[in-house]
């Protein structure tokens, strides 16, 4: 008898549909399964048999032949262990199959029959809605985090036995309910408060600027200074996750099976912090059967780099095309997924190898060849994406002293929100376009108007400077996040002067 149960598997943050066909024939008593399986998927012919068992289910000695379509499309991992374990038992007549074309089946079998949760289920339940599914059969460990999405039943089993008992009689059994309103906002919950920031005035400023417009950073200084101390506090004052984006964020860390220790949903912005040893793949995705990188973990949230000059030159070189298309495509023979990857880069880094070029009080030890082997790790055209480049100096002993507290914040939360408003509102017609920092050439001709003195200003830095054009438009960007700052619709000399104070270090030596 011939039985096709319905499972689905993952490429990149999609999900497609997989049938699994299984007949049960005459002949020699063996199973086969065919469509292109992986390691992991061949071996559940072992785990579904003695999960049967186990589970006092009839396991049919007779041939079976198990086909996952599309064949063309390689399968992989232990998700297809309960489809396959139900096509089973509907070709041998031992449940009813009446809703195996509407539901569709997902999760690992253990050999006592018990269910093991899997990963990428949330996009997965998203896909299955969009495809016309009306449920969805999942591990119980699963099921809160796919019924996140709205309009599709989910139905959480811990045993082989009970998902059998539901299939012959689904009136006796009540979908998950997890309710999660789509107008809600969530703000990153952190211990770790800004007011607890001892001077640095205007690297502050900047933190609140790349807060504000999406703008890259990088911190320069000597050690002690607080670079890291300032970038790990930017989560906390970035605008507030909105639903979708949460659900966005939600899938990639469902995919790399990290949603687990997050709960259903990821209400808060993503803070990645890989080390320097971290290989390019590590970085931006990849393996055989690709899975997001740091980047893509990072998106709509923020990618520190400690010790930027520590991380080798051809990884860095990495991160050019995702900050400037805002995705990662990873092409394999087989196939190509892409992964979104919107990102603030923040990173930190000192000076020169001992740390101390420039400082007013420790001589610095390195030889003007060692500073530029130093600073050669990072490139013109990586420099010129980022936005922001502020020279962290060393604390004054007052500052060091003082027991007066900075701004909290919360206070600096609210100015970025509202700024982020002003932008969000100017954007409103513009589906690529999130924040300032995202703009493309037409849209600084229209919000970023320059008067004549302002013009003037700006070729002077140019000139001076060395400013590239993809700098000079980080310039007007920036200025523009400065004038949403000061509540300002025009772009004014100040707010222009004051961003090209952020391109004094394009390549320091």
């Amino acid at each position: 008898m011939l039985a096709r149960v319905w499972s689905a598997a993952l490429i990149g943050i999609d999900a497609i549909a997989v049938g699994v066909e299984v007949d049960v024939a005459g002949g020699l008593p063996g199973t086969v399964i065919v469509g292109l399986p992986d390691a992991a998927v061949q071996e559940s012919r072992e785990r579904v048999r003695a999960a049967l068992r186990n589970s006092e289910f009839a396991f049919p000695m007779r041939r079976i032949v198990i086909n996952l379509t599309p064949a063309d499309l390689r399968k992989e991992g232990p998700s297809f262990d309960l489809p396959i374990s139900i096509g089973i038992l509907a070709a041998s007549d031992q449940i009813d199959p009446q809703l195996l074309g509407d539901v569709l089946f997902l999760g690992e079998v253990s050999l006592d029959g018990s269910l093991r949760p899997v990963t990428g289920v949330l996009p997965i339940a998203a896909a299955a809605k969009r495809m016309g599914y009306v449920g969805l059969v999942v591990p119980l460990a699963n099921a809160n985090e796919a019924a996140v999405v709205e309009g599709l039943d989910v139905y959480g089993f811990e045993h082989l036995s009970e998902v059998s008992a539901f299939l012959n009689h689904p009136g006796a059994y009540q979908a998950v309910q997890e309710t999660v309103p789509q107008t809600s906002t969530f703000i990153h919950q952190t211990q770790l408060d800004l007011k607890d920031v001892k001077g640095q005035a205007h690297a502050r400023r900047a933190l609140e600027i790349a807060a504000a417009g999406g703008h890259n950073l990088v911190f320069v200084g000597p050690p002690g200074s607080g670079k890291t101390m300032l970038a790990r506090r930017l989560p906390g004052i970035l605008p507030p996750l909105a639903f979708n984006e949460a659900l966005e964020v939600s899938k990639i860390h469902s995919v790399a099976g990290l949603l687990k220790d997050r709960g259903t949903l990821v209400r808060d912005r993503p803070f990645r912090s890989p080390h320097h040893s971290a290989s390019g793949p590590a970085l931006v995705g990849g393996g055989s059967y690709p899975r997001p990188g740091e980047i893509s973990l990072a998106h709509r949230g923020v990618l520190f780099l400690d010790e930027l000059t520590e991380f080798k030159r051809d990884v860095l070189e990495f991160l050019r095309q995702p900050l400037e298309d805002g995705f990662v495509s990873i092409s394999r023979a087989r196939q190509s997924v892409t992964f979104p990857a919107e990102f603030t880069l923040v990173a930190s880094t000192n000076p020169c190898p001992c740390g101390y070029y420039a400082d007013p009080i420790q001589a610095c030890t390195c030889t003007p060849r060692q500073r530029e082997n130093y600073w050669a790790k990072l490139s013109g055209p990586l420099m010129d994406r980022i936005d922001l480049q502020v020279a962290v100096g060393r604390l004054k002993p007052t500052e060091i002293t003082q027991q007066a507290m900075g701004e909290p914040t919360e206070t600096v939360r609210e100015r970025v929100q509202k700024a982020n408003k002003l932008a969000q509102e100017r954007f409103q017609d513009e589906e690529a376009v999130h924040c300032n920092a995202q703009m493309q050439s037409s849209h600084l001709r229209k919000w970023c108007a320059l008067d004549e003195p302002t013009r003037q200003l700006l070729e002077t830095a140019i000139g001076r400077l060395g400013l590239s054009a993809r700098a000079t438009d980080r310039i007007l960007k920036v200025g523009r996040t400065i004038a949403d700052l000061a509540a300002s619709s025009d772009l004014q000399t100040a707010h222009v002067a004051e961003a090209i104070q952020y391109r004094t270090i394009d390549r320091l030596q």
